[in-house]
């Protein structure tokens, strides 16, 4: 019995086995052979986003002798592996200090006394963007599966088994972020703390500017984006026939075709805020004073503190569809053949979104601000009838805002928004189809 192979290059695996019988006086003289092949094509890629190599595989049995044994054995594995991991530690100790304040005029005799002073800001910014992870992977390969075993003699036995082998194909996507954040910011404006005792004669005034502080923190950390297969991959189509082979013939097509696919995304985020915000205008003095008016101004005093922590998202999208079309046929076989034709399809799909806790946030807010325009003294002071000493202060504001957003997962969909969250990346170029 001839024998003849059909090799392909990478792009595509082709197996033939076939031949043409030899006659002698009429009658087929055969020797019962056996024909084997084995092909075996297996990939691995690791940390890799780009898509599998498109294969076509053609499997034929055909034109073989009777009582001949031909079997046809593919087995591919294909693995993606995907490892991202973050770690980020950030400490950020800021100590911001404006100071118009602090001026003494005292003792003086003779001729008006003024202490005068200007605005004294404050303003601190911090922020934090860490730790983010994308991955877009393909978990198909573009494989068209051509599987034929037709005209074959009778009482052959011809197979054809096409596996995923061992290790199976596999996807596996990895995302890790942990990140410890801590910010201390001190900030203090001051135009107060200002003296002017004990003088004779004259005026005595005391004139404070504005304090103002401005504490602004935002932390953005742990991303996580995976992913796999999703509209505009490839998928192949498989097409196994048997067809025309002869009497008493035992034909089998075995096809298990699956797609595995794993997606871990795991955050830890343990943030500190430690925010002290003062803005001072009082504490003046004005004590002690003969002849003249006695006045004492004070400017507003404002704080602002605004802490926004965002930390921990995580969104999956799976999509592993590979085979678009099947087509299966056993048509015009001989007597008494048995004709089998067995395809599984399946394939596992994980996804672990935070370990068994979720998400884990730790974030610590501790924020002091505080406003001063008081605490201001004009006492013991001797002064003509009507020029009666005063105080007049402005107004003193504090405000704090915090705002923590955390521990969010989704899965299904890439139109992903977290509206509370704006990114100094951008999510938009992964999920462009």
């Amino acid at each position: 019995m001839g024998r003849r192979y059909k090799k392909t290059d990478r792009s595509g695996i082709s197996a033939i086995i076939g031949g043409n019988p030899k006659t002698k006086g009429g009658e087929i003289m055969t020797q019962l052979k056996r024909q084997i092949i084995a092909v075996l094509a297996a990939g691995s890629t690791a940390l890799s986003g780009l898509s599998p190599m498109a294969v076509a595989a053609e499997l034929t049995i055909t034109g073989n002798g009777s009582s001949s044994d031909n079997v046809i054995r593919v087995e591919q594995s294909n693995r993606t592996t995907v490892v991202q991991s973050n770690s980020a530690i950030v400490t950020n100790a800021v100590s911001n200090n404006s100071s118009t304040g602090g001026n003494r005029a005292n003792d003086n005799t003779g001729g008006d006394v003024m202490i005068k002073t200007g605005d004294a800001r404050s303003n601190t910014t911090i922020e934090n963007k860490l730790n983010n992870n994308m991955a877009k992977v393909d978990c198909c390969e573009a494989e068209d599966l051509d599987v034929r075993i037709s005209g074959n003699g009778s009482s052959s036995d011809n197979r054809v088994e096409v596996g995923n082998g061992k290790r199976g194909s596999e996807t596996q996507v990895f995302q890790n972020n942990e990140a410890v954040v801590t910010n201390t910011v001190e900030s203090e404006a001051r135009t107060g703390e200002n003296d002017a005792r004990r003088n004779t004669g004259g005026d005595v005034t005391v004139r404070t500017g504005d304090a103002s502080t401005n504490v602004t923190i935002s932390t953005t950390a742990n991303a996580n984006v995976a992913v796999v297969g999703g509209e505009g991959h490839q998928r192949g189509s498989v097409s196994a026939r048997i067809m025309g082979n002869g009497s008493r013939s035992n034909n089998e097509i075995r096809l298990e075709i699956g797609r595995d696919a794993t997606i871990v995304q795991d955050n830890m985020a343990d943030v500190l805020n430690a925010v002290a915000s003062n803005a001072r205008t009082g504490a003046n003095r004005a004590n002690d004073n003969t002849g003249g008016e006695v006045q004492i101004h004070t400017g507003n005093a404002k704080t602002m503190v605004g802490i926004d922590n965002m930390v921990n998202f995580n969104a999956a999208d799976i999509d592993c569809g590979c085979l678009m079309d099947v087509e299966a046929k056993v048509a015009e076989n001989g007597t008494d053949s048995d004709n089998r034709i067995r395809v599984t399809l399946g394939g596992d799909m994980e996804v672990f979104q935070g370990d068994e806790a979720g998400n884990v946030a730790v974030l610590t807010n501790l924020a002091d601000s505080d406003a001063k325009s008081g605490e201001n003294d004009a006492m013991y002071n001797t002064v003509a009838a009507g020029d009666d000493p005063s105080v007049m202060t402005g107004y003193a504001w504090s405000h704090t805002e915090v705002s923590n957003t955390g521990n969010l997962n989704v899965f299904g969909g890439s139109n992903w928004t977290w509206p509370m969250i704006e990114w100094h990346w951008s999510f938009a170029h992964l999920f462009a189809r």
